[in-house]
């Protein structure tokens, strides 16, 4: 169950914006969190988008992303080919993708790679949410990987069992090019969702850990 979500206009549909800097991330990130709103809200808007991807994962990403946003009566994929590690040279090409995304679509929760993510592509992404979108709601995911750079989250998405096994089949459905990846398996993407299901304390034992940087309450 969802606790908390932003407000939005009577009559609205609840904009969701999804960065990735990679063809899996916002699978990895919070593609349990993505289902779960898929399955309760009815009227949902979802903007996803690829940094960086070659062909075979820029096809690998536009299947899992329709298979993801399958349920979601409005949304829009955007792959872009941004070279691979290379987000800190690319950084001003980059930047003009997100100022014309920011002219173009006003989310109420945006999900983006962590601060504290040790990639150099993730960390570019976060810096230019933060720089684009400055009055918005924006969950922080995380990325397990060799470089242990996991903190604990402060923000938490409880899931069914049913919806973290999902995910977790999934990005092993789709992603085959990434299965030589020591790390990448069903296994990691389960055991991660447990542990913030234990965290969390979720009724199912799964949840997904994010970091929420700014929170403002208002009455």
């Amino acid at each position: 169950m969802l606790g908390w979500i932003p407000k939005t206009e009577p009559g609205r549909p609840l904009r969701v914006l999804c960065l990735g800097a990679h063809s899996d991330d916002i699978e990895i990130g919070c593609g349990a969190t993505l289902m779960a709103m898929a399955a309760k809200f009815q009227s949902l808007e979802v903007r996803w988008l690829v940094f960086s991807g070659d062909h075979a994962r820029s096809e690998e990403a536009r299947a899992s992303a329709a298979h993801w946003l399958e349920p979601v009566p409005a949304k829009q994929i955007d792959l872009h080919g941004f070279r691979d590690g290379f987000f800190p040279d690319e950084w001003a090409e980059i930047k003009t993708v997100f100022e014309r995304l920011k002219n173009g679509f006003e989310p109420d929760l945006i999900f983006t790679h962590a601060r504290t993510d040790l990639h150099q592509d993730h960390r570019i992404v976060n810096e230019l949410t933060w720089n684009t979108f400055r009055d918005h709601a924006v969950l922080e995911y995380e990325i397990p990987k060799y470089d242990g750079d996991l903190a604990t989250p402060n923000f938490y998405v409880p899931v069914p069992e049913q919806i973290a096994r999902a995910k977790a089949s999934a990005l092993s459905r789709f992603f085959g090019s990434q299965q030589n990846k020591h790390w990448f398996s069903e296994e990691l993407f389960l055991g991660l969702m447990r542990l913030r299901g234990v965290e969390s304390h979720a009724p199912s034992g799964y949840a997904e850990g994010f970091h929420m940087r700014k929170v403002c309450m208002g009455f």
